[in-house]
């Protein structure tokens, strides 16, 4: 059944509405009332076919999705958001395995976060995704690359690359900084933001070399994303080192 929660006196039209798909009765008690007093509306679903049933008959803001569902899962229903909405998504799951993150953030989630949670952190993502979701797009080129963040086409020379979730995220990292050199510490937190804790300091050297190997002319003496020895990376730069 769904269950529109409402604080008094409050504007609907105004309010951020969130879509909670979550089937255990005691967490989507807690999350409604910490999002209430956030200000944010809820309407909640208990399972994959309710999910889809709403979806239908209703727009949302934002939807925190949990994996696990008695009649389903929660990638299903992030693919029916995907095809109904344009909205963002954060998967809540009690799964800790990489697999599910690299699943989920394929499917198009904005974000992962795995139970149990801390209040203030979930409040944090949701703020972010809101921030994100809210952002102008716009069009990077550098070096022959073009990156359209309002498709999310990635082009080398005119030819479009395929980049998995995480790599993209990484890649939005730098042009969203041109010229700034960047600490892996920051860049380690921006795809912790993305994928939880399973994103640490090898793994990050694994994706930046794979995003090598697919934007630049020559991975082994890159142009586009460059080592500033004994600090990270930046976008170009001539004082930067190989």
């Amino acid at each position: 059944m769904r269950q529109l929660y409402k604080q008094p006196g409050t504007n609907r039209e105004k309010m951020k509405q969130i879509f909670l798909v979550e089937d255990d009765k005691a967490i989507a008690k807690n999350l409604t009332l910490l999002l209430q007093a956030e200000g944010y509306g809820v309407s909640h679903a208990s399972g994959q076919a309710e999910a889809a049933a709403m979806l239908e008959r209703a727009r949302y803001d934002l939807a925190l999705v949990d994996v696990s569902l008695p009649d389903g899962n929660g990638f299903a229903v992030c693919t029916w958001i995907r095809q109904t909405q344009n909205i963002p998504v954060i998967f809540l799951t009690a799964s800790g395995d990489e697999a599910s993150v690299v699943t989920g953030l394929n499917m198009g989630a904005d974000d992962y976060i795995t139970k149990p949670f801390r209040p203030r952190e979930l409040i944090a993502r949701i703020q972010t995704a809101f921030r994100k979701a809210g952002a102008v797009p716009s069009v990077y080129e550098f070096g022959g690359l073009c990156v359209d963040t309002g498709t999310g086409v990635v082009k080398k020379c005119g030819k479009e690359i395929f980049l998995s979730a995480l790599e993209y995220r990484l890649l939005l990292v730098f042009t969203g900084n041109p010229g700034k050199v960047i600490t892996r510490a920051h860049l380690l937190n921006e795809l912790w933001d993305a994928a939880g804790e399973y994103v640490n300091d090898n793994t990050l050297t694994v994706y930046i070399k794979r995003l090598r190997e697919k934007i630049e002319d020559d991975p082994s003496s890159p142009g586009i994303i460059r080592t500033v020895r004994g600090i990270g990376y930046r976008l170009g730069g001539n004082d930067a080192a190989k």
